[in-house]
């Protein structure tokens, strides 16, 4: 019986098994270094472009769902690049309401509730 700790060890690289996945990662960095490193509008949308393409040309289906959610949405989604911050506290607070009313079981006294939520939440 061989002595594995002794025996050298062999690396294989998951994307020469399997070019597909190395393409879909690419991909996937793509976007994330677009947001990461572009401050200009005009560059961002360059490259955002780009990317589209890149999904279009690659046949990937798991893909098309945030490109088109990209192409659809570009406006609002490019003004992220003017001072780099989104709507996520609005939709943080939204949700805590969200979650007030269901404890309660809905609002009956809209009146009560907003004293309510400015007391909590103010």
């Amino acid at each position: 019986m061989p002595n594995l700790c002794h025996s050298p060890k062999i690396f294989l690289d998951p994307f020469k098994l399997h070019p597909t996945i190395e393409k879909a990662y690419k991909l996937a960095q793509a976007l994330s270094y677009i947001y990461e490193n572009n401050t200009n509008k005009d560059v961002a949308r360059l490259k955002l472009a780009q990317w589209y393409n890149e999904v279009e040309n690659s046949n990937f289906k798991s893909f098309n769902t945030i490109a088109r959610s990209i192409q659809i949405h570009y406006k609002p989604i490019l003004n992220y690049f003017n001072n780099r911050s989104t709507n996520a506290s609005a939709e943080s607070f939204n949700a805590k309401i969200k979650e007030f009313r269901s404890m309660f079981r809905g609002v009956r006294d809209v009146k009560f509730f907003l004293f309510r939520l400015t007391k909590l939440y103010a």
